[in-house]
């Protein structure tokens, strides 16, 4: 869990990210895409009350682990924050919204932050006292941004690995079912996604396969066996909004934006796609 930061336009390089109050959110908000997968916690974003952390205890399916406030008597402990997650316990600050997304996406997807969890371990043992590695930095960025997308066949990556958004966001891809999102797994982009008209970049793993629970499990095994998101570099940038029906005016001077659909850098190549595991 970190508080998330979004790149400010003044020059100044990297801001806080203020979402706003509880009160001030339509509720209309979370018909969007992006909480697809909250689908059946819905009332807990919903409403002028914040679920407290014992209520969220008590809804949340959770195996081995539990929700406790973070306070400074927690924080006494001295322990790093995926160092007590992997004692059991989840830090979470009262009446936030990030940090309700993070519950509710553990709730949901709790293998697959558990193999994240294991990871950032690993290293946090290995490095030295307050330095981090590029494995932990895509690691954190995965937790924060990730979505992962499902592909029937590889026809797609050739225009993916360009940054032919054109081609990309074609509708009839999408409409088909040739390229989906089989899960928006960042718990800082719904934090975000609280402003409807923000345009928002998930950091991708690709699977090929039909079948949206195969591809968690996929990504979930090749990040507890090391075989991605290893280097930040991996993860494919994809610019939501331009997901046909993610965002109000799609038109042909939306996409030509280049500061949201960005051109490929020299150099930059993404991995193949990982292949979805037998159900």
């Amino acid at each position: 869990m970190t508080t998330a930061t979004t790149a400010a336009g003044d020059g100044s390089g990297v801001r806080r990210f203020v979402p706003p109050p509880r009160a001030a959110v339509d509720p209309q908000v979370f018909a969007h895409p992006v909480f697809a997968g909250l689908r059946d916690v819905r009332d807990l974003l919903e409403g002028p009350e914040w679920p407290s952390i014992a209520a969220l205890e008590a809804r949340l399916t959770l195996p081995g682990k539990h929700l406790v406030e973070q306070d400074a008597a927690l924080l006494a402990d001295g322990l790093h924050y995926e160092a007590r997650i992997a004692q059991g316990l989840i830090a979470t600050r009262a009446d936030n919204w990030h940090d309700l997304f993070n519950a509710l996406v553990w709730a949901r997807y709790p293998q697959l932050k558990q193999a994240l969890n294991v990871q950032q371990c690993r290293h946090i043992e290995a490095m030295p006292p307050g330095q981090r590695n590029r494995a932990q930095a895509a690691l954190t960025q995965f937790d924060e941004t990730g979505v992962i997308v499902r592909v029937r066949d590889d026809s797609f990556m050739r225009a993916w690995d360009g940054h032919d958004w054109h081609a990309l966001f074609e509708p009839a891809h999408w409409l088909s079912g040739d390229i989906a999102i089989a899960a928006v797994f960042g718990h800082a982009l719904m934090e975000q996604a609280l402003l409807p008209e923000r345009r928002l970049v998930g950091k991708c793993v690709v699977v090929r396969d039909e079948v949206d629970d195969a591809c968690v499990d996929a990504v979930t095994a090749a990040i507890a066996e090391g075989r991605a998101v290893t280097d930040p570099l991996q993860l494919r940038p994809l610019p939501l909004a331009g997901i046909p029906g993610w965002h109000g005016v799609q038109d042909s001077a939306f996409y030509r934006n280049a500061d949201y659909f960005r051109p490929l850098r020299a150099g930059r190549q993404y991995p193949l796609p990982l292949v979805g595991l037998p159900l």
